[in-house]
């Protein structure tokens, strides 16, 4: 399929993600290494105007279901002092301004997590094997762990945290226009 200069127009109406097939990956620095983990999304809507632009978007990512294949690392991620998963076990994304970026979108919203949001940028677009009766959206954001109030030496977390959510899409009689 070759590349477009502006992201395809899409189905009017509230796409909502299907959980069983959609879910999120990040990547971290620890101790000098890459650590990679997952977690389940719970819940996600994509709202799309007249025009078929995305207006608006959310994200309910379940925290609980953190697993990095480390069962003591998932255990401390679970502490105050770093996601808090105890008194705050969802992450979430939201936005109302949702922006062409090359082929896909740009959505500027807020990330809430801890008890707290940081504004947050997600780059996304479709993924190669949309079809007509679903959307397939991949969208990747990166958090600053310091702006939700994440403190930890540098070299033990890194600062950055890579999250990327890969969505499957329907919409009830709403397929790709």
């Amino acid at each position: 399929m070759p590349a477009t200069t502006t992201p395809v127009r899409l189905a009017p109406g509230r796409w909502s993600a299907v959980p069983e097939r959609t879910g999120a990956t990040f990547t971290v620095g620890n101790l000098g290494r890459t650590v990679r983990g997952s977690v389940q999304v719970t819940s996600g809507v994509l709202d799309v105007d007249d025009a078929g632009r995305p207006v608006a978007v959310r994200a309910e990512l379940d925290l609980r279901t953190v697993d990095t294949g480390h069962p003591r690392r998932d255990r401390d991620l679970h502490k105050q002092g770093l996601l808090d998963i105890g008194v705050h076990p969802l992450m979430t994304f939201s936005c109302d301004t949702v922006a062409p970026e090359g082929t896909g979108w740009r959505a500027d919203g807020r990330l809430a997590l801890r008890g707290t949001s940081c504004p947050v940028t997600v780059i996304g677009g479709l993924g190669a094997d949309t079809g007509p009766a679903e959307l397939h959206v991949v969208g990747t954001a990166t958090l600053d762990r310091r702006a939700v109030g994440i403190r930890a030496p540098r070299l033990m977390i890194g600062r950055e945290v890579t999250i990327t959510v890969d969505a499957w899409l329907t919409a009830p009689g709403g397929p790709l226009a």
